[in-house]
C-alpha cells in the first residue's frame, strides 16, 4: 500500500483519539494539503479553499467531541489513525474513531437503536441496513437535515451526485440516510497466467469441448474448477485448486449468501437494484411492504434456485477447493488465492486487489504486476438478463438522532471531510475502494489501472449498475442476517439437506417479518401474504421460479478481452 509517512499516527486499532490541542487554523490546513493530501482532483487552491470551508462551518462547536465506529478494512484504518488527526487539528472538533470487527459494528448499532442510548455520533455501516434505517427513527434523514438545522454544516462542493453508490443509499422516496464512505464489489477472479497457457487451452478443448476461458455460466465454472483440480492437479510443483471458498460455522458465512449469492443463481427477479418484486434475499415486496420469504407466501428464500444455489456451494467446496477451505472463515480465506495455488473463484471481493498485486506475492511478478484478473461473475442456470449479478459494498456515514445537536453537526463535518473532493482520491489509494466518479476517472486511478487487474475498468464502465447492495426490502437487517449462517452451516456440515436448511430459513425470516408486522413500524411495516400452495407462485411469472428440468446447461465462455469491451459498452457480459 502506498502510505506516506510523515503526517501518520501511530496505530492503535481498537479506538484512535485526537484531542484539540490548538484552535483550528489554515496552517494545520496548508500542512496537510501539502504534505498528505497532494493525490486530489482539485487543485491546492481548491483544496485550500475547501479547507478554508469546513474551518469556517466548525467555527461553534471548536472543542465539540464525536465518537465514531466503523469496520476494520485498510481504508478506515486510515480514517482512524491519519483523517481523524488530520479533521481535528484542522477543526478542532474532536473525534474518536474506534475500528472493529463487522459484526461489531452491527451488534452495537443494533444495540444502540434498541436502547436510544448514544454510544456512538456516527458508524460506518454497510447500507445494507438502509431498509433497516429509514423505517425507525433512529438514524438521521440526511436529506432533511441538509435542507434544515444542517444547512450550514452542509459543504457547497459535496457534490453528491459525485457518489457513485449514492442510489444505495436512498429510502424509497429517494431521501438519503447516509453518505456513502467505501464501495468494493464482488467480483470473479481468475489466473490470466494460466488460462493463457496453449497446454491446458489445447487440453480443456479436447475434454470438454469448448474453449477455456472466462466463464459466462456456473456450468462452464464448474468445468473449470474440475479441470485444474483434476486434471491439471500440479503446477511447477504445486498442487493446484480449480475453486476457493470457505465453509466454517461463522457470521461471514451469513455474507457469503446475503451478498447475492441467491441473485448470481437465478432466484429473484429481473430489476436494478434488487429485483422486482422478489429481491435477491427471496423477499418479495409489494409497494413498500416485505410480504414474504417462504414460497408459499410468494417469496423465494426456499425455491427449487436458492436450494440449487445453496447444493453448488457445498458440492464445489468439497470437489474442487483445498480440504482446509471447509474450516475457514472469509477473512482466513481471502488472502488464499494469493498464495499461487487456487486458478479461480467465483465470489471474490475486490477488496483484496492490493494485497494480490504486491511484489513478492505468488499471484504478482516481479514488479507488483499481477497474474490474474477480475471480471463479471458467472450467471447460474436460473439467471435472466436484467437480474443483478453480484453485490457492491458500501459502507457509509450513519449518523444517530440520539447525538446532541452539536453533535450531529460535527458528526456530519467529519462525514463530509473524510468523503470530500480534497482527500477522497488519496483515500481511495488506501485500500482501493472508490467513492467518487471523479476520482475513478482520474489520471492517477489511469496509472494504478495495470495493478489492479481490472478494477479500474469495472469502475468505469455503466455495468457496474449490476452489482448492488442489499435493498430496501430487507426491514431489519441485524435480525434478518443473523439467521443466515446457522442454517447454511446446518448444510454444510450435512445435519440438514440444501432444502431442509433453505425451507427453515424461509420459515425463520416469515417469523421475523411476522413479528415486525405486529409490532408496528414507522414505515413501510411488513405485511404477510396468506400462505398458498407453492404450485400457485411457480404459475405466475418471475420468481419464485419452477424447478428447471436441467440445472447443468452447456458450459460458455468467453475471451477476457470481449468482456472488457462488454464493460466499456455497458454491458454486463
Amino acid at each position: 500500500m502506498r502510505i506516506k509517512t510523515s503526517l501518520l499516527a501511530s496505530t492503535v486499532l481498537a479506538a484512535t483519539a485526537w484531542s484539540h490541542v490548538a484552535h483550528a487554523d489554515m496552517e494545520a490546513a496548508e500542512r496537510w494539503v501539502a504534505e498528505e493530501f497532494d493525490d486530489s482532483t482539485l487543485s491546492a487552491d481548491e483544496r485550500l479553499a475547501e479547507m478554508k470551508w469546513f474551518i469556517d462551518a466548525a467555527t461553534d462547536l471548536d472543542g465539540v467531541s464525536i465518537k465514531v465506529l466503523s469496520d476494520g478494512i485498510p481504508v478506515h484504518k486510515y480514517d482512524a489513525e491519519v483523517l481523524a488527526k488530520a479533521f481535528t487539528e484542522i477543526t478542532g472538533i474532536e473525534v474518536t474513531h474506534e475500528v472493529v470487527d463487522e459484526a461489531g459494528v452491527i451488534e452495537r448499532i443494533q444495540t444502540q437503536m434498541q436502547s436510544g442510548e448514544n454510544i456512538y455520533d456516527a458508524y460506518i455501516n454497510d447500507s445494507d441496513l438502509i431498509g433497516t434505517h429509514f423505517r425507525n427513527s433512529a438514524v438521521m434523514n440526511l436529506t432533511e437535515y441538509m435542507e434544515g438545522p444542517g444547512a450550514k454544516y452542509t459543504n457547497p462542493t459535496l457534490d453528491l451526485d459525485d457518489f457513485i453508490g449514492i442510489d444505495f443509499v436512498k429510502d424509497v422516496d429517494g431521501d438519503i440516510y447516509q453518505l456513502p464512505a467505501q464501495q468494493f464489489a464482488n467480483l470473479y477472479w481468475f489466473r490470466a497466467d494460466w488460462f493463457e497457457r496453449e497446454d491446458f487451452r489445447k487440453q480443456f478443448q479436447e475434454i470438454y469441448g469448448y474453449e477455456l476461458g472466462v466463464p459466462v455460466n456456473w456450468s462452464a465454472y464448474e468445468d473449470i474448477a474440475d479441470f485444474f483440480t483434476n486434471h491439471v492437479k500440479e503446477i511447477d510443483g504445486v498442487r493446484v485448486y480449480g475453486h476457493m471458498d470457505y465453509g466454517k460455522k461463522d457470521p461471514s458465512l451469513g455474507w457469503r449468501f446475503t451478498d447475492a449469492w441467491l441473485s448470481m443463481a437465478g432466484a429473484g427477479d429481473v430489476g436494478i437494484p434488487n429485483g422486482i418484486p422478489v429481491d435477491e434475499w427471496g423477499i418479495r415486496v409489494e409497494g413498500c411492504h416485505p410480504v414474504g420469504a417462504s414460497v408459499s407466501r410468494g417469496g423465494a428464500t426456499n425455491g427449487p434456485a436458492a436450494v440449487y444455489s445453496l447444493q453448488k456451494y457445498i458440492d464445489w467446496m468439497a470437489d474442487y477447493a483445498p480440504p482446509e477451505a471447509q474450516a475457514m472463515n472469509f477473512y482466513e480465506a481471502g488472502l488464499v488465492p494469493n498464495q499461487g495455488q487456487i486458478a479461480q473463484q467465483i465470489f471474490w471481493y475486490t477488496v483484496f486487489a492490493e494485497s494480490a498485486a504486491q511484489p513478492g506475492v505468488a499471484v504478482a511478478d516481479e514488479n507488483g504486476l499481477p497474474k490474474w484478473r477480475m471480471a463479471p461473475s458467472p450467471a447460474g442456470a436460473y439467471w435472466e438478463e436484467g437480474m443483478k449479478l453480484g453485490y457492491q459494498d458500501v459502507a457509509a456515514f450513519t449518523i444517530m438522532n440520539s447525538a446532541s445537536e452539536k453533535g450531529k453537526a460535527a458528526a456530519w463535518l467529519y462525514s463530509q471531510f473524510v468523503t470530500s473532493k480534497t482527500v477522497s482520491l488519496e483515500r481511495t489509494l488506501h485500500g482501493f475502494t472508490p467513492i467518487r466518479e471523479s476520482d475513478i476517472n482520474s489520471d492517477v486511478m489511469s496509472e494504478w489501472a495495470p495493478k489492479l487487474g481490472g478494477l479500474v475498468e469495472f469502475y468505469r464502465s455503466p455495468a457496474r449498475v449490476a452489482w448492488t447492495p442489499t435493498g430496501t426490502n430487507v426491514p431489519d437487517y441485524p435480525k434478518l442476517a443473523q439467521l443466515w449462517w446457522e442454517n447454511v452451516a446446518a448444510a454444510v456440515t450435512g445435519e440438514m439437506s440444501s432444502q431442509e436448511a433453505m425451507d427453515r430459513l424461509a420459515g425463520q425470516m416469515d417469523r421475523v417479518l411476522q413479528r415486525l408486522e405486529r409490532a408496528g413500524m414507522d414505515r413501510c411495516a411488513p405485511k404477510l401474504n396468506e400462505e398458498k400452495d407453492p404450485e400457485f407462485w411457480f404459475s405466475q411469472p418471475g420468481a419464485p421460479k419452477a424447478k428447471l428440468a436441467n440445472e447443468k446447461p452447456q458450459g460458455q465462455t468467453v475471451p477476457y478481452t470481449e468482456l472488457l469491451q462488454a464493460w466499456q459498452e455497458g454491458r454486463v457480459k
